[in-house]
């Protein structure tokens, strides 16, 4: 749930209103729509603060508005009732007790939805909102994240689940034998707990990650359970969902443990002429030097002094975005794209496959990349709101219900459930034995 849509010329479409980006009711009303339609989950990306870009450029439409996702999320709680709430937050700039607790609070006050969409934060000018010179070299980030999820589960692991007794006549609020504190001392934190407030009703929140680097992939295959992907291609998204299930398994982890979700965007019509022609007008409304704009961010290369029409050149990957960075290179390399070309293909699913075309054959992608190995669900990202979650809704979901390839209802009230995940079990919890659970 990107602003007013994914594609970069949204805001300027003559359905839109623009103020929606800033409208809470705009928000209320897409959540409402997503669990009309039994969206597993809703999902908020984040950026922690504006590109070192001109002023004029950002003023073409630039997205801008950057909500905390975790601040809304708990808003959008109170107007539904079964759909997941999935917020990103950076390991790279919040202490992990800041954020044990803050997750906590969204899964206690959510009745069980709350997913955690773990990022390292990938530009110098976010690092420079921090104090530091520049960011944090990419092998680091992903070596802290993993000691930040570590502590983060110690410390939703603080009370058992059955600590909290509420005995008033014996004047015990809970057990204290089942209250542990964390202790943690480790290579890059040391947080002592214990958390205060009641394990997470999900056990953990879901952990969402979406990096595809190698330090990405195994930073998800340890800990991840839901994995967010930008693939072009069938064979690539094969190829990456067949690793990261092997990469998982070396960490004695079964395949549905993990859950792959390349991210889609689509085009709507019903005719494909009536899809290609949303599309045109899209990126009619599109001002090419915002689109090379951001194309440069993604590959922190300024391509503004290259011939626009000239071929894409060669780059060296930086410490930011290497996977999304590397896709573009290949795409381009691929399909023989120049700089304009590539730019315009990257403005609506920045690097995710764009479907152009009727309900029937997007469902008919869909299907295949579920039933061929590539994907276990799909992050959908509509080029326009709120019309493009509502044409995916009420076209193509029922669509992939004729097939039996989607709910009628939610399974449960939990996004665990919902989702098919197992509840972990408190690494505190002891056996009958006396060993540990966990």
């Amino acid at each position: 749930m990107q602003s007013v849509g994914h594609h970069l010329a949204a805001w300027r479409h003559p359905d839109v209103d623009p103020r929606n980006a800033i409208s809470l009711d705009h928000f209320k009303n897409l959540a409402r729509i997503a669990e009309r339609g039994k969206f597993d989950a809703i999902f908020f990306a984040d950026g922690l603060g504006l590109p070192p870009a001109p002023a004029a450029l950002l003023a073409k439409g630039a997205p801008i508005h950057y909500f905390d996702p975790l601040l809304l999320q708990a808003v959008l709680s109170t107007v539904t009732e079964r759909i997941g709430l999935a917020a990103t937050v950076s390991t790279s700039y919040l202490p992990p007790f800041h954020l044990a607790r803050k997750f906590a609070a969204l899964d206690h006050l959510s009745n069980g939805r709350a997913a955690w969409n773990l990022v390292t934060s990938g530009t110098d000018f976010e690092a420079a909102n921090f104090g530091l010179p520049e960011q944090v070299g990419h092998h680091e980030r992903y070596a802290r994240a993993r000691e930040y999820v570590d502590v983060v589960r110690k410390l939703w692991d603080s009370f058992e689940d059955d600590a909290f007794i509420f005995d008033q006549a014996a004047g015990k609020y809970f057990d204290p034998a089942k209250l542990h504190v964390a202790d943690h001392k480790g290579e890059h934190y040391s947080v002592r707990g214990p958390l205060a407030v009641g394990r997470p009703p999900q056990g953990y929140p879901v952990l969402v990650q979406a990096g595809s680097s190698d330090d990405g992939q195994e930073l998800a295959a340890a800990t991840a359970e839901v994995v967010f992907t930008a693939q072009q291609t069938l064979a690539d998204a094969q190829a990456f969902y067949k690793g990261l299930k092997e990469r998982a398994a070396r960490y004695g982890r079964a395949p549905g443990s993990i859950l792959v979700f390349p991210g889609i965007q689509p085009i709507i019509g019903r005719t494909q002429q009536e899809a290609e022609d949303k599309l045109g007008q899209l990126q009619s409304l599109l001002d090419p030097v915002l689109s090379i704009g951001l194309l440069s961010a993604f590959l922190n290369r300024d391509l503004s002094t290259y011939p626009i029409d000239g071929p894409l050149p060669n780059l060296l990957s930086t410490e930011g975005w290497q996977s999304r960075q590397q896709l573009f290179v290949d795409l381009a390399r691929r399909e023989n794209l120049s700089i304009r070309q590539l730019a315009l293909r990257i403005a609506g699913g920045r690097g995710h496959k764009t479907l152009i075309g009727t309900p029937q054959s997007i469902a008919d992608t869909l299907e295949e990349w579920f039933t061929q190995g590539a994907a276990d669900g799909f992050n959908i990202l509509p080029p326009v709101f709120p019309f493009g979650l509502g044409e995916f809704t009420d076209l193509v979901i029922p669509e992939l219900r004729r097939r039996g390839l989607f709910r009628t209802e939610y399974e449960g009230k939990t996004l665990r459930e919902n989702l098919g995940l197992t509840r972990p079990l408190n690494s505190y919890t002891k056996n009958a034995d006396g060993t540990v659970a966990a």
